[in-house]
């Protein structure tokens, strides 16, 4: 059975940094493409990074030049470093995984939560 577990959320201050941490097990690690979203309370899901099985990274406008997106298909683990965050950042934020093949073969974690504020 499938389990993506995201862990390393809390609060910070705004400027302050974080780095989120998902781990898989029983997946293909290596075969699939994989994403960070996050959605404020109240709120549209919006994407903000991927990766993918050849390592290339891009962004979503609002988090370019603050967050790194990283993965280790050895500990099959996907990171979200968080630098220089700010209050528009809270929300909960999940993992996705994508079949590089089979695109509509899809895997969601449960989600956590970043808080960034005063």
């Amino acid at each position: 059975q499938v389990q993506l577990v995201e862990s390393g959320g809390g609060s910070v201050r705004p400027g302050g940094s974080l780095k989120l941490s998902c781990a898989a097990s029983g997946i293909p690690f290596s075969r699939y493409s994989i994403d960070w979203y996050r959605q404020p309370s109240g709120q549209q899901r919006e994407w903000v990074a991927r990766i993918t099985t050849g390592g290339s990274t891009s962004y979503a406008d609002s988090v370019k030049g603050r967050f790194t997106i990283s993965r280790d298909n050895d500990k099959l683990t996907v990171y979200l470093q968080m630098d220089t965050l700010k209050p528009e950042d809270t929300a909960e934020y999940y993992c996705h995984f994508v079949h590089t093949v089979f695109s509509g073969v899809e895997e969601w974690g449960k989600g956590i939560l970043v808080t960034v504020s005063s």
